[in-house]
């Protein structure tokens, strides 16, 4: 029986499952983050090469399956793809490869049909939209460079940026600087600034800030508020323009919302947006991912294998043990 190795490389974590045609789950694994933008593409599928082999033993030898289904963050453009398949076929992952980005397993994890529009706020902002005759809408996804604007280091940014401004007089008065510090340990915001600046914080701790964001703007901060407020707009344009461009704005579809910041299900941040569909997109259905995007790229692989329906419904039914 023919085997698909489902890849779900996301900025946090890496997952994997070997899945068999009919819908066995034969083996699962998860290693860290999948950052072609920071660490090259050879050192992220090096993390795949590590999971693989942690999933099905050390003794597994490529090919690992007939088909691989890899849907990887940074794989952002069609030349992104491709690079990432030849090098997947390199070193023989499987006999065959699609890659496609992370958002499409998002997606087909989502949907309980093939088709539909997805919205990822995790470490950053992407969306991609499926028609049911398979036509795509998608945004490059590059950042800033690309016109985004959200994501959690986006929104952990933006948060540093009022509160050190509140701080220092150049911005209006806003609880975002004491929570900042309280969040830190710090006596000022720019202790935590100056901290981010010299390497003695990662980065990346900037995402811890959504929380408290989230928590000053419940707490009816003007400030905190405005924020969530562009990410509720941004979240809901995101979808609108690809449910536009795939002329689904008058047709029942299911948008998916994934990604940590929005499957933590913020109240006032949900609302927002459920508003805002409300009046742009009445006949969306929003729907929060509760099942992780590695179903959806074992779906599309098992799909691209033709398996049955039958197979399909096998790998839904075992993923709640995954």
């Amino acid at each position: 029986m023919r085997t698909v190795l489902a890849i779900d490389g996301g900025n946090s974590k890496t997952d994997v499952a070997l899945v068999s045609e009919d819908g066995s789950v034969l083996a699962t694994g998860r290693g860290a983050g999948f950052r072609p933008q920071t660490t090259g593409m050879h050192v992220a599928l090096d993390v795949v090469r590590d999971v693989v082999r942690g999933a099905l033993g050390s003794a597994a030898a490529p090919p690992y399956a007939d088909h691989v289904a890899a849907y990887l963050a940074g794989a952002d453009l069609p030349v992104e793809e491709d690079a990432l398949r030849d090098e997947l076929l390199a070193r023989r992952y499987g006999r065959d490869a699609v890659v496609g980005n992370d958002t499409f397993a998002l997606l087909r994890a989502g949907t309980s049909k093939p088709w539909g529009v997805a919205v990822v706020c995790g470490a950053g902002m992407n969306a991609v939209g499926v028609s049911p005759t398979g036509e795509v809408a998608r945004f490059p996804a590059l950042g800033r460079l690309s016109g985004d604007w959200g994501g959690g280091l986006g929104l952990g940014e933006e948060t540093l940026w009022h509160a050190v401004r509140a701080e220092d007089g150049r911005g209006p008065a806003t609880a975002l600087a004491r929570a900042v510090c309280d969040h830190f340990g710090a006596r000022t915001v720019e202790e935590v600034v100056l901290g981010v600046h010299f390497g003695d914080l990662s980065h990346a701790v900037l995402l811890d800030l959504v929380p408290v964001l989230l928590s000053v703007a419940t707490a009816r901060d003007p400030v905190a508020r405005s924020i969530v407020v562009r990410l509720a707009d941004e979240v809901t344009t995101m979808a609108v323009v690809a449910l536009d461009r795939l002329r689904l704005l008058d047709t029942p579809v299911e948008v998916i919302l994934g990604g940590g910041v929005l499957t933590a299900r913020d109240p006032l941040l949900g609302g927002l947006i459920e508003q805002r569909f409300t009046e742009r997109a009445p006949r969306a259905e929003l729907i929060v991912a509760d099942t992780p995007p590695i179903v959806g790229a074992a779906l599309l692989g098992l799909e691209q294998l033709g398996a049955s329906e039958a197979a399909m419904s096998r790998l839904h039914s075992g993923c709640r043990t995954w």
